[in-house]
């Protein structure tokens, strides 16, 4: 078994800026130092990367399942319009 020794709070920067991977960096390099901060290195960045998937995917299922925006714009452009963007694109 190790001594445990004070690491510094300087280490909860590494899980905050790169997730769960500065998460794991952070366990390896403080489990046998400090287990408990090394712990809660790992939580950090395991609960920070749930909240950037989370908060990143919220509004693409939001605009997915409520996709109304779209045809009320195109049904509002007069046809001669589309014609001739139509006629350009081509």
């Amino acid at each position: 078994m190790y001594a445990q020794v004070y690491r510094s709070r300087w280490w909860f920067l590494l899980p905050i800026f790169m997730q769960w991977i500065g998460g794991i960096i952070a366990y390896f390099a403080l489990r046998h130092d400090d287990p408990p901060k090394a712990k809660n290195c790992l939580y950090l960045g395991i609960v920070l990367t749930a909240l950037t998937v989370l908060s990143l995917s919220t509004p693409i299922i939001l605009l997915t399942v409520f996709d109304t925006g779209v045809p009320a714009i195109v049904d509002s452009i007069p046809a001669s319009e589309l014609i001739f963007l139509n006629l350009n694109l081509e």
